[in-house]
């Protein structure tokens, strides 16, 4: 039976992202914690981001969302 990649149990309302099984509760952006949903989201080194402002700031062109809101800058 498969079980959540997260938290290791089996899922009751299992999601398959990034090609594992997951909760739909544990599908988190790895930066901000927001939940996900499958297929909406972005993927690195294996690890969902959501596609704004995470994955932009953290992985995208420098200068992403410049003097927006989306202006974020991670370190």
């Amino acid at each position: 039976l498969p079980v959540c990649i997260v938290c290791a149990d089996q899922p009751s309302e299992r999601v398959t992202s990034l090609g594992k099984d997951w909760h739909r509760p544990c599908l988190k952006c790895e930066k901000c914690n927001k939940t996900l949903s499958p297929g909406s989201h972005a993927e690195h080194d294996g690890k969902p981001y959501c596609n704004n402002p995470c994955y932009g700031a953290l992985f995208g062109p420098k200068g992403f969302g410049r003097g927006g809101t989306e202006s974020h800058s991670y370190k």
